[in-house]
């Protein structure tokens, strides 16, 4: 039984049509525009606008609104929106701000479906720009017209002429899609982009975000055919699960690369979490762009120079460069800017080495850089590159040329030709100079090849290249692990629902050590057990039950970091000292805290085992809600700040990755003799981790400091154990709805539940994980050619099916944006778990509909499997507040329009006889 999500170009009926239209058509693509605010005023933006639209031809018709005019540019101008002849299908907006809302008002009630506002006077001006905003978007949302602004540019469309923008001049056209939330940047750019012949499918400013975010126009651009690239200039990230998820989609498929101002915003303070301290809002923007594949740079030149590259290059495997040059110290300078931005030098094997030799002269460097020497004619050039072009471990080739006696950079670029396009393996060239190279320039720019004046340019533009395929292949790898995310059997959420509920009732928001060891140990995650004691006869008798040495520690509801007040003592060996220790700590409380801070002690067996300290944690971050820290620990771990950030939820291989950004991850791999410590069990505990952060909302902060991560010994078997804990809770006055949200969405626990077969066969249905790529390869085994052909309305062979890089885009999904469920049960005769089908939901972009594809294993079809998958993906669809729910069908495919028509599906005809459409509203 299968159903098909199948893409249609003819759009054979209304409801169809209707289905398929983005409403930012409207903005991008409008036959007919209005301006609203046209004027004749000279150097006003009203007429600016109107001038635009009408000197750029873009296909459709512009109708001035002026009240107060017969005629503006010698066009008729109309009173109102209400007496243009025709139905308007954009809206350009140039009125003072408190006119907007009635503006507005009036073009819902014609049937507007886009404007953008151009003016100013909004948020930006106060409170009575915020309140106007606020009014602007009821209105909108309720009268489904879609916003671009207010106070920004414009939007061009210079492919099809259209310039809706008070911008003195009309970007060329070309395949680069630029959004910026700065206008005065824009038209920066546009003059820049003149002189240097840059072409743009779309230039767009956004201005305040009202209503279309960068995840709005990061789609519409992602669908858009004339759009190969999509290069941003970002303020501030808007609403972050929205961008998150669309730059994640898109970015596979055309590059994102982002310019974000204000890196060197002060970090957010946090006064009793660790993780607040070091976690900086800049920390957190680029751990959520590594999340979704996103490119980050730092200067203007640099995103369109990896926009071009990206266009024309493959995308290396891996971080390593081979330089060859004819001159040593331009071969230097690219060196030392690799490796400042985080590339490395391609090792060079003996037997490169040996080859280079027989074509050089003895005085070749010997080692990459590769210098060929100054005397290097076409044919030395030619053959070096041949013979390092072949290098398995090199992962890019950057040729640098200066012009030299013997020099000729013309033959030398053609020579080039041959290694424009390499398998995973980019060529960037450098040729130095000016009139000399400028022929030679050109010709490697028609081979495809980028160019750049300075070779520490070229070598920086490839880390950013490697970056960027380092990203990417982060998205979708595979984990290594079994999934977690189901395994709540191992956690006592009971008892940390109690502990918080507790503190929050008696109006603490800190939590006690103790009370934060338990929640880790609810968890599963290894603490250093420990007994309260309350009088330094307690503490003795403590530490008599647990052996000695022992530790004690600051027993408190008020006082977090401990060694502040000297609330810390280590190594206690007998009574005595046991007791000397608690008097110290009380004294010391006392003299720098208030009586009631101390409570008493804690007493904890002392480990003895030397390891590694380090620190896990979570703070909030004001865009993107929980972030996670993972890095060094210890006392001084502001000090040395060797941390890095990732957005919960993670799985094993995001907490690798996350891990491998560290100078640390180094050293617990194994250094000087030591052994590695059990990196997949530290992959475990962070996965773990970031689903106590994600399951417990009413933490705010949370620190694990120190983590002590032990390799194993002789005379130890190493592993990991908290020493310490520190939990934040949020105050008992903040609701439930007032908790910050995850920027990316949790694997949706809600939709597991389990149900049998007609032959009472019992299955498990749930939303898949990235773990399930070897369960999906085995269950594309079980498909007959037929249940393929129903799916996907031709044949596919299998090896096409299961294909690594087309399983884990369907694996590893956005469940913000899609819902896969597969139906899984364990074989009675193998006892492995097989995956007997798959239902997928996938919200269309631009409205709120979607479309539904399912197969069902032939082994277990007429089960009334399919129903039941389609039932529970109607059920997805109407708790996702879907409006509705569509899939083409083979018009031969009657099991699945029976199923269909029982759950309530409309059967529509369309014109390709072969194909029917199944609809339902919910």
């Amino acid at each position: 039984m299968s159903a098909s999500i199948k893409p249609t170009t003819d759009k054979a009926y209304d409801i169809l049509q209707i289905e398929r239209i983005n409403p930012l058509d409207a903005i991008f693509a409008p036959k007919t525009v209005a301006v609203i605010g046209a004027s004749e005023k000279p150097g006003s933006v009203g007429r600016t606008l109107l001038w635009n639209l009408i000197t750029n031809p873009f296909n459709g018709t512009v109708f001035p609104i002026n009240p107060k005019r017969n005629s503006v540019l010698g066009i008729k101008a109309y009173s109102t929106i209400f007496d243009v002849p025709e139905k308007i299908d954009l809206a350009v907006i140039a009125t003072p701000a408190p006119t907007v809302p009635q503006i507005i008002t009036d073009c819902v009630k014609a049937g507007i479906k886009g404007a953008i506002i151009i003016s100013a006077g909004f948020k930006e001006a106060g409170e009575k720009g915020i309140a106007l905003e606020k009014e602007i978007l009821e209105i909108a949302h309720r009268g489904k017209i879609r916003i671009i602004g207010p106070n920004c540019l414009g939007v061009m469309s210079p492919i099809s002429g259209l310039n809706a923008t008070f911008a003195s001049k009309m970007a060329q056209p070309g395949n680069v899609g630029f959004l910026s939330q700065s206008g005065a940047l824009c038209t920066s750019i546009l003059d820049w982009s003149l002189q240097e012949n840059v072409g743009f499918s779309a230039f767009v400013s956004i201005g305040s975000m009202l209503d279309i975010g960068w995840g709005d126009l990061i789609y519409y651009l992602g669908d858009d055919p004339n759009t190969k690239s999509i290069v941003i200039y970002m303020e501030s990230i808007g609403d972050a699960r929205s961008f998150l998820s669309a730059a994640r989609e898109v970015a596979l498929t055309k590059p994102i690369i982002v310019i974000k101002a204000g890196r060197t915003a002060a970090a957010a303070k946090a006064a009793a979490s660790h993780t607040g301290s070091l976690a900086g809002s800049d920390a957190v923007l680029d751990a959520a762009f590594r999340r979704c594949g996103v490119l980050r740079v730092n200067s203007i030149s640099d995103l369109f120079d990896m926009s071009e590259v990206l266009a024309k290059q493959p995308r290396p495997k891996g971080p390593r460069l081979t330089i060859l040059t004819n001159a040593g110290g331009p071969g230097v300078l690219a060196t030392d800017t690799l490796i400042e931005s985080k590339g490395e030098l391609a090792p060079i094997s003996e037997e490169v080495i040996n080859s280079l030799n027989e074509i050089l002269p003895p005085q070749w460097s010997h080692n990459n850089p590769i210098d060929i020497l100054g005397d290097a004619d076409p044919q030395r050039y030619t053959k070096a590159l041949e013979i390092a072009a072949k290098d398995p471990k090199s992962d890019g080739l950057l040729v640098i040329l200066t012009p030299q006696a013997m020099t000729d950079p013309t033959k030398i670029a053609e020579g080039l030709e041959p290694y424009s396009q390499m398998p995973n393996k980019p060529i960037l060239a450098s040729w130095m100079g000016g009139e000399d190279v400028a022929q030679g320039q050109q010709i490697l720019n028609r081979q495809g090849i980028p160019t750049y004046a300075y070779p520490d340019t070229a070598a920086r533009i490839f880390s950013y290249m490697w970056r960027y395929s380092y990203n990417l292949r982060g998205i979708y790898e595979t984990p290594v692990l079994p999934a977690l995310e189901c395994d709540s059997n191992s956690r006592d959420c009971a008892l940390v629902e109690t502990i918080i509920n507790d503190a929050r009732k008696a109006g603490r928001t800190i939590l006690t050590e103790f009370e934060s060891k338990e929640i880790l140990a609810a968890y599963g995650i290894p603490v250093v057990a420990g007994s309260i004691a309350k009088s330094a006869e307690e503490a003795v008798e403590c530490a008599e039950k647990l052996g000695y040495p022992v530790v004690l520690k600051l027993y408190s509801q008020t006082i977090t970091h401990k060694t502040d007040v000297g609330g810390v003592q280590l190594n206690l060996r007998n009574a005595e000292a046991v007791k000397k220790a608690y008097h110290l700590i009380e004294t010391s409380v006392l003299e720098k805290a208030k009586p009631e801070d101390f409570l008493g002690v804690t007493v904890q067996q002392m480990v003895k085992t030397s390891g590694y300290e380090l620190i896990i944690g979570s703070s909030l971050d004001p865009q993107f809600g929980p972030v996670l820290l993972f890095g060094a620990g210890g006392q001084l771990v502001e000090v040395f700040q060797d941390s890095s950030i990732a957005l919960p939820p993670l799985n094993t291989t995001l907490a690798r990755r996350m891990m491998e950004q560290t100078k640390i991850y180094k050293a617990l791999k194994g250094v000087r003799g030591r052994e590695s410590i059990n990196m997949e069990a530290l992959e475990e505990l962070l996965v773990v981790f970031s689903h106590l952060v994600v399951e417990q909302p009413l933490i705010k902060e949370i620190d694990i400091n120190p983590l002590l991560a032990i390799p194993p010994s002789p005379d130890h078997p190493g592993g990991l154990i908290a020493l310490d804990g520190r939990i934040v809770l949020h105050s008992a006055d903040v609701e439930e709805q007032q908790l910050p949200k995850l920027a990316i969405r949790p694997y949706p626990h809600q939709y597991v539940s389990n149900w049998n077969l007609k032959n009472n066969t019992p299955i498990t249905i749930r939303p898949i994980r990235p773990e399930d790529e070897p369960l999906i390869v085995k269950f594309h085994k079980t498909l007959s050619e037929e249940s393929v052909y129903l799916r996907y309305f031709h044949l596919v062979k299998l090896s096409q099916r299961i294909a690594h890089e087309r399983l884990t885009r369907i694996c590893f999904i956005d469940y913000d944006r899609e819902m896969a469920l597969v139906a899984e049960h364990e074989n009675p005769e193998t006892k492995e778990t097989e995956i007997l089908a798959v239902g997928r939901l996938s919200k269309l972009h631009g409205n709120n509909a979607a479309e539904f594809a399912m197969l069902v294993s032939d082994h277990f079809q007429c089960q009334g499997l399919g129903t039941e998958l389609l039932k529970r993906l109607i059920e997805v669809g109407k708790n996702e507040k879907i409006c509705c729910i569509s899939a083409d069908i083979l018009a031969d495919n009657l099991g699945m329009q029976r199923v269909c028509e029982k759950l309530g599906f409309k059967i529509l005809r369309t014109n390709d006889a072969t194909v029917l459409k199944a609809e339902i509203d919910l």
